[in-house]
């Protein structure tokens, strides 16, 4: 009885891990190999744009970020920003800078996506053709905006553009790692499942909207992983966001380690809540109905780079002594049938897209990076319910 126990424990295991594994290999695969999409094409008049800056205590960025959207604005552009509970000099800065400037307290109903409403409804007022959100810590590639506003325009739908976070030139291996992180996240699976015809996730900073969309659209809230959540409700409710690999937006790493587990722990944390909500999703009669909105609860579902690499190693090691002791051989077939996915497809990711962002002297430091990673899981796991708006700590002498 108990041996029977083990088996099937083990098969549960390894097969619970085999699919994430697999979509997360489809995704790279196909985000590596092959050409990439091509810019959309700028026909007639730009549509009028609202570029929406939702801003938490950000005067040590917000300058140079109004400063980069500026310079790709045209005549008819608006742009705003939302100063959030702020207690330094943001919101000032950005008026001398020229922008639209909202100031907003609230101690209570505190979040990016109550920033978010807020602007929403001062553009009401006199409503644009398309929103563009950019976070306060962001600076633009030379013709991200027009991009943007073009491809919303042209599908009627919402854009993300391809929004990266980026190491400083002396920061540590460790922000190396988590900028190929962040960009096989960000880029390789969402051009992945661009290939496939099917949406893309938000992923933060750089998205448009067709007014209608997100002047609809439930923002005021607190959640950790805001522009996932909207994403998804999004592609629930028809209007499922396209990836557009031409427009280009960046931020930089933290270089404090403070500022890195702050960053972590909003993003995990966040990530975790939303797990619950979107495997009973999976159940739902409404979400098997619905091609564009099924696939983005499967890619949201994919753990976190580090913690799938820890499950496919959990099932290795539990499915192992089953197979040498001549119980079972299928859970260890299933785990390494897995770990190969995930090797092939980390590899060809890697040497397509990342060989410049993580050089190969780097790759001695990642089983450091992975075990502190994991350390930091059951804390953010705790911090699943947290809803609390913290800046991140950017500061280089930390």
């Amino acid at each position: 009885m108990q041996q029977n126990i083990l088996i099937v424990a083990a098969l549960l295991l390894s097969l619970v891990v085999l699919v994430p594994t697999v979509f997360f290999a489809i995704e790279c695969l196909a985000g590596s190999i092959g050409e990439r999409s091509q810019p959309p094409r700028q026909n007639g008049r730009r549509p009028k744009v609202a570029v929406l800056v939702p801003a938490h205590n950000e005067e040590l960025q917000i300058i140079d970020t109004l400063h980069s959207i500026q310079s790709q604005m045209r005549d008819g552009d608006r742009l705003v920003v939302v100063a959030d509970n702020c207690n330094d000099l943001t919101a000032s800065l950005a008026r001398e800078a020229g922008a639209d400037v909202i100031v907003r307290f609230d101690p209570i109903r505190r979040g990016k996506g109550y920033a978010l409403d807020a602007g929403v409804n001062y553009l009401g007022l006199l409503p644009p053709d398309v929103v563009v959100i950019i976070d306060a810590d962001c600076w633009l590639e030379p013709g991200a905006l027009d991009n943007l506003a073009y491809m919303t325009a042209a599908t009627g739908r919402p854009v993300q553009s391809r929004y990266l976070m980026v190491a400083p030139q002396d920061g540590s291996i460790n922000l190396a790692v988590s900028e190929f992180a962040f960009l096989l996240k960000n880029r390789i699976r969402l051009l992945g499942l661009a290939k496939f015809g099917l949406p893309a996730q938000l992923t933060g900073s750089g998205m448009a909207f067709p007014w209608a969309t997100l002047r609809d659209a439930a923002l005021a809230n607190g959640n950790l992983v805001e522009d996932m959540k909207l994403g998804l409700d999004l592609a629930r409710a028809g209007h499922a966001p396209l990836f557009c690999d031409a427009a280009a937006v960046n931020s930089r790493f933290p270089y404090s380690k403070k500022g890195l587990e702050t960053q972590a722990s909003r993003w995990n944390a966040g990530r975790f809540a939303l797990t619950a909500q979107l495997c009973a999703a999976l159940f739902d009669v409404n979400t098997l109905r619905s091609r564009a909105y099924l696939a983005l609860v499967v890619d949201a579902l994919i753990p976190p780079l580090t913690l799938l690499a820890a499950l496919l190693l959990l099932s290795l090691l539990a499915a192992i002594p089953l197979a040498t002791s001549g119980i079972a051989v299928l859970p260890l077939a299933i785990s390494i049938i897995s770990i190969l996915a995930f090797d092939i497809a980390l590899s060809v990711a890697w040497w397509r897209h990342g060989r410049r962002t993580l050089p190969m002297h780097a790759m001695a430091d990642i089983p450091g990076y992975v075990f502190r990673k994991l350390r930091l899981y059951p804390r953010h796991i705790l911090q699943a319910g947290g809803a609390a708006w913290i800046r991140t700590d950017r500061n280089r002498n930390h």
